[in-house]
């Protein structure tokens, strides 16, 4: 099939070409850089579906599926699993990649749902939002019951095409470290065999 070159084009096609390339950039999340705003935006609905599972009532299994499926739909899942496996990331294949992706998306689902799970009762308030560096920070409040307030912050970027957080600090534990230095630890008890940490990885979530 021939490909019309520009001189061939008809006004009309030419026309709908330039509508179509407005409509396109437009579309959410494509025409403007991320910006405080919609980093707030974004923890603003990641922090309601939160507080609705907590409030919800529902059986522990049924929570940690609930919380999968928030960290799958605002966390950049695969930046975290590329962060926690660290240098060893260079030397697994695509398909190790993959599959370590996909298992550590449940296991940190479960580790951190069990966490938000603790907040039964409460709820968490987002505070503000700050550019630091290329990503924005956004802080927020969990109130507990019988317990004072404490910090609870989301790193928020667009890098991955979406606006996702890739980091998150509970009282000051860095999520990131924590999950290179556990994924390291896991690795090193097994001679550094990727797909015995995967396998056991899968076990543990």
């Amino acid at each position: 099939m021939q490909i019309p070159t520009p001189n061939s084009l008809s006004r009309r096609a030419a026309l709908g070409l330039a509508v179509g390339a407005v409509g396109l950039a437009m579309r959410p999340g494509m025409a403007w850089a991320l910006d405080e705003a919609r980093a707030k935006v974004l923890v603003d609905k990641l922090v309601a579906e939160i507080n609705a599972v907590i409030s919800s009532g529902r059986s522990e299994s049924q929570m940690f599926r609930d919380f999968e499926k928030i960290f799958d739909r605002y966390a950049d899942v695969p930046t975290i699993a590329r962060y926690a496996l660290g240098v060893d990331a260079r030397r697994a294949s695509a398909a190790q990649l993959r599959e370590f992706t996909d298992v550590f998306a449940r296991y940190i689902s479960v580790k951190y749902g069990k966490r938000f799970r603790e907040f039964i009762g409460g709820r968490i308030v987002v505070d503000s939002a700050r550019k630091v560096k290329s990503f924005y920070e956004v802080k927020t409040t969990a109130h507990l019951r019988g317990e004072a307030p404490f910090a609870v912050s989301f790193l928020v970027s667009d890098r991955s095409g979406a606006d996702k957080f890739f980091n998150l600090f509970i009282e000051g534990i860095n999520m990131l470290l924590t999950e290179r230095t556990e994924i390291g630890a896991m690795l090193d008890a097994r001679g550094g065999d990727i797909d015995r940490m995967i396998a056991d990885l899968r076990k543990a979530g």
